[in-house]
This record gives C-alpha cells, sequence and structure tokens, in this order.
C-alpha cells in the first residue's frame, strides 16, 4: 500500500510538473505574443510620434522657413527703406551739388561796412532771389572802378570752404572784402558804387551786378583790396584778413 501509494504520489507530481510545463510553455508563448503585442504598440506609437515629429518639424522647419523668409523680407525691407533714405540724402547732395551756378540776374547784392573805425573792410551779402536753388562759385570778382581798367581784386584761400555754397530760394551767403589797410593814402579813392561779377562753371558769366556802396561812399585802395570766398557765413580765422 506504501509503495502503491508512493506511486500515485510520484504519478501526481509528475503530472503537475507536466501541466506545469506545457503551463509555462503555453505562458510562454502567449506571453512572448502579449510581448510582440506589447512592443509592437510604443513601436508603432513611436513610429507614429516620429511620423508626427517629422511632420510637426517639417512643418516647423516650414513655419521657421517662411519666418525666415518673412524676417529676411522685413529686414531687408528695412535695408531698402535704409538704403532708400541714404539713396535719397546722397540724391538730395548729389541734386544739391548740381544746383547750376548763379547767374547774376539770381541773386540780389548788397554791402555794408565792417564795425570798424576807418573802414578796412565790408561784408557782401549775396541773397538768391531766383526762385530756386543755386550754386554761388568761388568768389565776387569786383571791380571798383570800370569793369574795362579795374584792377583784379584777389581772393584770399584759406577763406575757400570745404564744399560749394549751394544758396536756396531766399537764403544768402556771404563775402569778406578788404578795400584799404585804413587812414588816408594818396591812392585811396572814394567810390559810391562798385561791380560784382559772378563765376560760371567754365570761367567768370556773363554780366555784372552793380552795387551802391553803404552812405558815405567806400575809400577804396586797390592795391590793397582783397576778397574771400562765397561761404555760408562768416567764421572766425577764415575770412579774417
Amino acid at each position: 500500500m506504501r509503495h502503491h501509494r508512493k506511486n500515485t504520489v510520484l504519478a501526481v507530481a509528475a503530472v503537475a510538473a507536466l501541466s506545469l510545463g506545457l503551463t509555462a510553455c503555453g505562458g510562454s508563448e502567449t506571453g512572448a505574443k502579449d510581448a510582440g503585442s506589447a512592443s509592437s504598440a510604443p513601436q508603432a506609437a513611436a513610429d507614429a510620434a516620429t511620423a508626427a515629429t517629422g511632420a510637426t518639424g517639417a512643418t516647423g522647419g516650414s513655419a521657421a522657413t517662411a519666418g525666415g523668409s518673412t524676417g529676411g523680407s522685413t529686414v531687408g525691407g528695412k535695408g531698402t527703406n535704409a538704403s532708400t533714405a541714404s539713396t535719397g540724402s546722397a540724391t538730395g547732395a548729389k541734386a544739391a551739388a548740381k544746383a547750376p551756378a548763379c547767374a547774376h540776374g539770381d541773386v540780389r547784392i548788397t554791402a555794408a561796412k565792417a564795425d570798424e573805425v576807418p573802414t578796412e573792410h565790408v561784408v557782401l551779402t549775396a541773397t538768391n532771389v531766383s526762385g530756386r536753388a543755386c550754386t554761388l562759385l568761388k568768389y565776387p570778382l569786383l571791380a571798383f572802378g570800370p569793369i574795362q581798367t579795374a584792377k583784379d581784386v584777389p581772393a584770399v584761400a584759406k577763406s575757400r570752404p570745404a564744399v560749394p555754397v549751394v544758396v536756396k530760394n531766399g537764403e544768402s551767403a556771404y563775402a569778406n572784402v578788404r578795400i584799404s589797410l585804413g587812414g588816408v593814402h594818396e591812392d585811396n579813392k572814394v567810390v559810391n558804387e562798385f561791380t560784382v561779377n559772378l563765376f560760371a562753371s567754365d570761367g567768370p558769366a556773363e554780366g555784372s551786378v552793380v552795387v551802391k556802396a553803404p552812405a558815405g561812399g567806400l575809400a577804396v585802395d586797390e592795391a590793397a583790396a582783397k576778397t574771400g570766398y562765397w561761404t555760408y557765413e562768416l567764421r572766425n580765422g577764415a575770412d579774417e584778413f
């Protein structure tokens, strides 16, 4: 009986072991399938995520590209505006620089004595009355007496401005003129009017302006006379001679 029971126990144990093995085997297969399914799901999710990310990246890239294009266009626009402004300024400067030379009929010229005793200098004021901008080239060509016989009045080089003097309509430019060394001199002559000529681009312009001398006339020594260049305003040092 004991031997039979032992065999029965062994048989039951073997059946149980076999059952467990089959279960384990089946479980393993099922587990493998489940694992496969489980791994497939994350993989599919990952693939989907990757695809989505790729799409998003592509979209983002497109947006970034579009943004870059837009930004570039905006920057380009600003650059164009700055360039346009710069070009406009340059064009304006060129236009001003290309303003035609003032002719004798374009300006009204007056003379005023300097605040000194005796009078050694006068200041010429040339006011543009032409209705447009024009350029006063170089310096006034002065004749203290008949144009045909008057001595040339030399210009003082240090008074030459750095840029051409472009005078807008209604605005003025100035020139300092030394008429004598002061005091009474046998070579001084009193003039009540004198002639001013202007420069054209190729030399002295045609025509001239007759300027009335300040009250009492001017005592002029032609040998001592000198003129400054036309300038926007009289400058200490440059126009003192």
